[in-house]
């Protein structure tokens, strides 16, 4: 069976949930030992404010081929068996699932490196647009992971001209460096 047969893409429109079990299904087969997942959820607040729902937009042709060519990188790294992507677009309240990585392999080293790889790479890369809807306002927010990524090209301004720094967070945290992003000076 070559590799397109056991991957499955998905950009999710409207006001449909992600059927996680869909996914875990999709993936699972005798031959697999082991199945990584990663569920990426909205959650109630952030930095201090409330939030109430997250707002998705994207580019879905050039999303679905990024995401393709992501999952055909991963296979190349890693020995697995099948791949399921979904990713959600419109609104997304708090507590559901916006975006749904699963990853089976025959050891689970692989499924986790893998899962791991294929999120951080969706955040980096993938033409998906996010923006967060606060009890007092709204913004649309930039992925640290492809603000690092536009560093590590050396484009350190960003669309419409703008100077873009990251700073290390001062505590353990999950969520990357803090990102600041200040008008450039021409």
């Amino acid at each position: 069976m070559n590799s397109e047969e056991k991957t499955l893409v998905e950009i999710i429109d409207g006001n449909n949930q992600i059927d996680l079990a869909k996914y875990i299904n999709y993936v699972s087969a005798p031959q697999a030992g082991a199945i990584a997942t990663f569920s990426g959820t909205t959650r109630d607040t952030f930095e201090g404010k409330t939030v109430v729902e997250l707002r998705y937009e994207a580019y879905v042709s050039m999303a679905i081929k990024n995401l393709k060519s992501i999952c055909s990188a991963a296979r190349s790294s890693w020995d697995l068996h099948s791949i399921a992507v979904a990713h959600r677009l419109g609104i997304v309240p708090v507590g559901e699932t916006s975006v749904f990585v699963v990853v089976s392999a025959t050891h689970r080293a692989d499924a986790l490196d893998a899962c791991k790889f294929l999120i951080d790479e969706l955040k980096a890369s993938v033409p998906i647009w996010k923006k967060e809807v606060y009890s007092d306002g709204e913004v649309w927010k930039e992925n640290p992971e492809f603000l690092e990524r536009r560093l590590e090209l050396g484009k350190d301004v960003g669309c419409c001209r703008r100077k873009i720094e990251t700073a290390a967070h001062d505590k353990k945290s999950c969520c990357k460096p803090k990102v600041k992003v200040e008008e450039a000076i021409d």
